[in-house]
């Protein structure tokens, strides 16, 4: 009786353990969906060939409390974000630790299966993004922190770091599409008719903020 009631706890916890870290997971998630667009807004000014606006901004945006206060709480986010999406993983591939022969049907979605190597393909990216741009601004290599329009059209001058750019935006895009809708239903708030206008709105923010960022270095490779 002891040894089940110990096996039941056990199991109780793993369970409010995984919904913890998924509920921490959808939070840090929703917030960063939110820079994206403030992001994107930003990156549109590289279309101007005046160098001034792009500048003016990133040096606002690196320079001011506020936004340095932000910077902080984002950075948590993502990191948050990307620890809850690896524990939560490793919970689900030791929870079914034997691989049948035979395929099994399986409710879970497409992007759901495959969000862990997309969410891996995004951190690579951002890895790279943070050592071409924020560690110039840390100085930790070499670059202009005032001058961060040359450093953005030198890269994109780059038909090879082009395509991994689109290749990661088009990941991107699928990973936003799930994790848009799927946070939604972490935190409890599915409807009859409001969670298919939530996964609608999932679809386009999915297609349009990828699609925008991906289309400046499409623009300054053609015609700047």
């Amino acid at each position: 009786m002891i040894t089940q009631l110990i096996n039941i706890s056990y199991s109780m916890n793993k369970v409010i353990s995984s919904i913890s870290k998924k509920f921490i997971m959808a939070l840090a998630g929703l917030f960063l969906l939110l820079f994206l667009p403030i992001h994107l807004i930003i990156n549109l000014k590289l279309l101007n060939s005046n160098p001034e606006p792009f500048n003016k901004a990133a040096h606002f945006m690196a320079n001011f409390t506020p936004v340095k206060i932000v910077e902080i709480i984002l950075f948590t986010a993502l990191l948050i974000h990307i620890i809850s999406g690896i524990l939560v993983q490793i919970q689900n591939w030791i929870a079914r630790p034997i691989r049948y022969k035979m395929a099994q049907k399986s409710n879970t979605s497409f992007f759901s299966k495959f969000m862990i190597w997309t969410g891996g393909t995004i951190f690579i990216f951002l890895i790279i993004h943070f050592t071409n741009f924020y560690f110039i601004k840390l100085g930790f290599i070499e670059g202009d922190p005032e001058n961060f329009h040359a450093v953005a059209y030198q890269l994109f001058s780059i038909p090879g770091y082009n395509i991994f750019y689109w290749i990661c935006f088009t990941v991107l895009g699928f990973h936003l599409f799930h994790a848009f809708s799927s946070a939604f239903q972490t935190l409890g708030l599915n409807h009859r008719i409001w969670t298919p206008v939530v996964n609608s709105l999932a679809l386009v923010y999915a297609i349009l903020i990828p699609a925008g960022f991906a289309s400046i270095p499409l623009i300054i490779w053609l015609f700047k």
